[in-house]
């Protein structure tokens, strides 16, 4: 079995850090730690999701979202205009199949709708592909 070592850094230390990741990143036994150096911020609009600090901001408000919401939000957030149905969220999310009720998605996604939409009823964001599942509008201005 394999053994981790977790080091920290202060700011200063950054770049020894960057260079540490890209020397462990190139080796083929360490493929997975090119997902530490992820530091992909998405703008939509108003909105930012932070997948480093796993925040989002709305206008200049930090939104409180739970894990799974947080998740689902990057997901949708991540590939705009892609529909994603019910089930391919919950198997995405919580990274394993399900055979039941996927209410439980829909109650995410409205709770996610009341923190980061102006109009929940209306919203400009997230939108229900009826009959299909749920993507993230396309149409709005990126900063990616």
């Amino acid at each position: 079995m394999g053994k981790i070592l977790v080091l920290s850094f202060s700011d200063d230390e950054e770049e020894t850090y960057q260079r540490m990741l890209q020397i462990i990143s190139n080796s083929k036994n360490f493929e997975w730690c090119n997902m530490l150096q992820e530091t992909k911020n998405i703008q939509i609009g108003e909105l930012i999701v932070d997948l480093s600090k796993r925040s989002v901001i709305t206008g200049n408000t930090e939104v409180t979202l739970t894990n799974r919401e947080f998740e689902i939000l990057y997901l949708l957030a991540s590939s705009q205009g892609r529909v994603f149905s019910k089930e391919q969220i919950y198997d995405l999310v919580w990274k394993e199949p399900y055979s039941g009720d996927y209410n439980i998605v829909m109650s995410h996604i409205r709770n996610i709708r009341e923190k980061i939409e102006d109009n929940p009823s209306k919203p400009i964001y997230i939108q229900t592909v009826w009959g299909v599942g749920y993507r993230f509008n396309k149409n709005l201005s990126s900063g990616l």
